[in-house]
């Protein structure tokens, strides 16, 4: 071990002088959940904790993140239920595991996992990456349908939580205004995933062209974004056509295209309040069916049950150590129906923070929303 030590300072001898940081974060829920199988009134009380350890490295343009993430699910009939087993089928797109199996008890289930893994080099004009990594897409704060490798889940408790992938990516700062990025991403099925990003600013807003290229899905998007004159308002846009092959049955496939795409805008208020609103269009689509039929596919986030949505969050600081938000979604159909998030989080220190919010669901009992229970939670984040 000692020569292996040895052998790769001799090699790589920048190391031994290159800037380490180390994080660790622990963050804990205890939530009152909905069961996720539609038109069902069962609830489930649960804790869930995540214990993540980061480590970060740089020296000269060199960059490396590896992210771990230690997961404990305690409650009975949570690890029992039918809405757990579905939770258990969320697995990362990758060729290899990023996850041990679960290890199940009566009542608690646990797993760890590479949640970031990669590697690379940056200087003034590129920046390349390998390996377990998030890959950047689209405008849109709510709502991201141009996103087919690391889609985020608004709806979940913490959206920004998503899978990385295996992927190879390069950026090519063209100059102050433009650049190229390109990737390459191994799936699951040992498949190549493709995607290009061309982005370049023209008179008034940055304008983007994004395609993503795969056995399974074609799709070819834009992104618009910039300022609306002096006002202070910020307009978004981006969106894009899709063409997929989704299962109809556990043996038949379908082709389905569809286009989907986002208009939003943000402000901030001099009082403090930021406001940011969407509208998600979709020329399709789906049913529950469809997504339980296609759970691994790369496009279930954009398999959404309604044409049309509006989508508005607020954000306000009442001082350094209490925050509140509130995100309001409608969906439109036959039934309307509505998601309602607020949250209030209280900063204690550097080292503390707690949140208490909930997620609201109201409409017709046939409605996409109405038919889910609500689910209210406590969250304390420690980190040193």
């Amino acid at each position: 071990m000692v020569k292996k030590l040895l052998l790769c300072t001799a090699f790589f001898p920048h190391l031994l002088f290159g800037d380490f940081d180390y994080r660790v974060r622990n963050t804990n829920f205890t939530i009152s959940q909905g069961s996720e199988v539609p038109n069902s009134d069962k609830t489930y009380l649960y804790n869930y904790d995540r214990l993540r350890v980061q480590t970060d490295y740089k020296e000269d343009g060199f960059f490396a993140t590896a992210i771990a993430d230690g997961v404990n699910y305690l409650g009975h009939d949570y690890v029992g239920s039918t809405s757990f087993e579905y939770q258990k089928q969320m697995q990362s797109d990758t060729p290899f595991k990023t996850q041990t199996e679960f290890s199940d008890s009566h009542d608690r289930s646990s797993y760890a996992k590479i949640y970031r893994l990669y590697g690379g080099y940056e200087d003034k004009h590129n920046r390349v990456v390998a390996g377990v990594q998030n890959i950047q897409m689209g405008v849109g704060r709510i709502w991201t349908p141009t996103n087919l490798f690391n889609p985020k889940n608004i709806y979940a408790l913490e959206s920004d939580e998503v899978f990385g992938v295996a992927a190879l990516s390069y950026v090519r700062h063209i100059n102050e205004t433009s650049d190229l990025g390109v990737v390459t991403s191994r799936k699951k099925d040992n498949t190549q995933k493709y995607g290009a990003r061309y982005k370049t600013f023209v008179a008034f807003a940055d304008f983007a062209l994004n395609i993503v290229s795969s056995d399974e899905t074609k799709m070819l998007g834009f992104e618009i974004e910039g300022n609306l004159a002096d006002t202070g308002i910020e307009f978004r846009s981006e969106g894009g056509y899709i063409k997929n092959s989704l299962n109809t049955s556990m043996i038949t496939k379908e082709e389905r295209e569809f286009f989907q795409g986002i208009l939003g805008a943000d402000y901030g208020f001099v009082n403090g309040v930021t406001v940011v609103g969407e509208l998600l269009y979709t020329s399709e689509k789906f049913s529950y069916t469809d997504k339980y039929l296609n759970l691994n596919s790369e496009i279930l986030p954009n398999m959404v049950s309604s044409n049309f949505y509006t989508g508005i969050t607020l954000s306000y600081s009442f001082n350094l150590f209490l925050d509140a938000s509130l995100l309001y979604i409608e969906s439109f159909s036959d039934k309307n129906s509505r998601f309602i998030s607020p949250t209030l989080t209280y900063t204690l220190n550097d080292y503390n923070a707690f949140s208490v919010g909930s997620m609201i669901l109201s409409g017709a009992k046939e409605s996409e929303f109405g038919s889910m229970q609500n689910s209210y939670y406590l969250k304390w984040s420690l980190s040193f």
